[in-house]
């Protein structure tokens, strides 16, 4: 729904590079939103009208039949179709729905694997964390020289470690400093997250990976790592998300007692009826760029097919599409007191780091959202390597001082998340030539930002262009 008044977004900053651990392979997709999937559609259906304790305890079962690495979040999308899919194993329709034998089996396998494993979930009386702890695999016991919890393989090949400060300690500042790398360092960082009340960090050396979060509340913070010989990856990846999926860094109420059943474990609950799906299936989303009061600009494969079309809180109409750029200008109701950003002059080097405005579902809402991008060049034009997902099409990339470098054209077809982290993939990107060559026949233009200075902080980037970047909403 959109908000009932024009409202400036609140941005949240988001990761750069490919999770470490995902070993998927992300192929570039194209700008046409795909038709909507009837049977993911009623297979959501049947999902969400179960308990939500019920709908976390599929996904996570799903992680540890090892058929499904995103977040245990309750909600139903791609992932959890493919992943209900691929552990029938074509037994039965391919329809994502389990049968009570279906989620009989994996709650069977899913305690097999953890069984196996040791897993368990404990408080740990060092830090204050509830975190997993797979105790067969990391059986030795001890603490950190900071005082958090350790626990270790027999071999010393992997070590899981607990943190936990006082009030007073800035997360941002920390995260700048796991990240940090200097020239000559064979340490890699694979993927970077930082939103307001955490981050996730990941990377490699030569010999291992290695995994990070630490959360931000009221007593401080609390966190945890994981490091790993690469010989292990195999195994430890896989850990490493139900690990993460567990840990809660300031939990309420007492641990669940082990091997308490799930609803509809033993196939005793009756298969909810089939209802529609939330209005939400009859809207396609985007981004747009306000050049003026009255104009917008954004990804035309976000606006083909739609009965009517929002920027903001506004009425938009496309006014005149480019099929060359892949880019629509929108003609908006009303008018709103947004200066539009400047263009870089000066088209940006192959590698260079660029921030991203999008917009991303929270809670049932469209939420602003900060992400990383890199810009590339082919033989076929510019592309930006982003962790985008469907409804970003139209996303404007900016440089470190905040001029307009392009906008993103492609929109991925599918909603990809490992461990709660949106991959990185690579997108077609309008740039600053190719708006200039869409504004210049219908009248308009964009100023050109000054000469690069010195580098903006992302949030600096965000604070300049926010109210110009609006969430686009597409009634089909």
């Amino acid at each position: 729904m959109l908000p009932a008044r024009d409202r400036r977004p609140r941005i949240k900053l988001a990761g750069a590079a490919a999770l470490g651990l995902m070993l998927l392979a992300a192929s570039l997709s194209g700008a046409r939103a795909q038709a909507p999937n009837p049977l993911l559609a009623a297979a959501q259906a049947r999902f969400e009208a179960l308990p939500e304790a019920e709908r976390k305890a599929i996904q996570t079962d799903l992680i540890w039949a090892g058929q499904f690495n995103g977040a245990v979040s309750g909600s139903f999308g791609p992932l959890t179709f493919r992943a209900i899919n691929a552990l029938k194993g074509g037994r039965g329709p391919a329809d994502g729905i389990l049968t009570p034998a279906d989620r009989a089996a994996l709650a069977k396998a899913a305690q097999a694997a953890r069984d196996a494993a040791g897993f368990r979930l404990v408080d740990d009386d060092k830090t204050g964390v509830r975190i997993g702890i797979p105790a067969k695999l990391l059986p030795k016991r001890t603490a950190t020289p900071s005082g958090g919890g350790r626990w270790q393989s027999a071999d010393e090949k992997i070590t899981l470690d607990t943190s936990a400060s006082p009030p007073g300690d800035d997360l941002a500042a920390l995260f700048e400093k796991a990240i940090a790398v200097s020239p000559n360092s064979p340490r890699k960082i694979t993927y970077k997250l930082l939103r307001p009340d955490f981050f996730v960090v990941t990377g490699e050396t030569p010999g291992g990976r290695f995994y990070r979060r630490l959360s931000a509340g009221p007593q401080g913070l609390r966190g945890f790592s994981i490091g790993y010989d690469k010989a292990l990856a195999a195994t430890v990846d896989k850990l490493v998300i139900a690990i993460a999926a567990s840990f809660e860094p300031f939990p309420s109420g007492p641990v669940p007692a082990a091997g308490t059943p799930v609803a509809s474990a033993a196939g005793t609950v009756a298969a909810p009826p089939l209802t529609q799906p939330a209005a939400r299936g009859n809207e396609r989303y985007g981004v747009a760029v306000l050049l003026s009061d009255t104009i917008a600009l954004g990804a035309a494969g976000a606006v083909e097919g739609c009965r009517s079309l929002r920027v903001g809180n506004r009425t938009a109409r496309p006014r005149a599409k480019d099929a060359s750029s892949g880019l629509v200008l929108l003609d908006l109701d009303g008018t709103a007191a947004a200066g539009p950003p400047a263009l870089a002059g000066q088209a940006p080097e192959a590698g260079e780091a660029l921030v991203l405005v999008a917009f991303g579902d929270d809670a049932g809402k469209r939420a602003a959202v900060a992400l990383p991008g890199q810009l590339a060049r082919t033989a076929s034009g510019a592309t930006v390597t982003a962790p985008l997902q469907p409804g970003q099409a139209g996303s404007p990339a900016f440089d470190r001082q905040g001029r307009l470098v392009g906008i993103v054209t492609a929109n991925p077809s599918d909603r990809q998340l490992v461990a709660g982290i949106a991959p990185q993939r690579a997108y077609a990107l309008a740039d600053a030539a190719a708006i200039q060559g869409v504004l210049g026949p219908a009248g308009l233009s964009l100023s050109v930002g000054a000469a690069a200075g010195t580098a903006l902080s992302t949030g600096a980037v965000v604070e300049a262009v926010s109210e110009a970047v609006q969430p686009l909403v597409c009634a089909i």
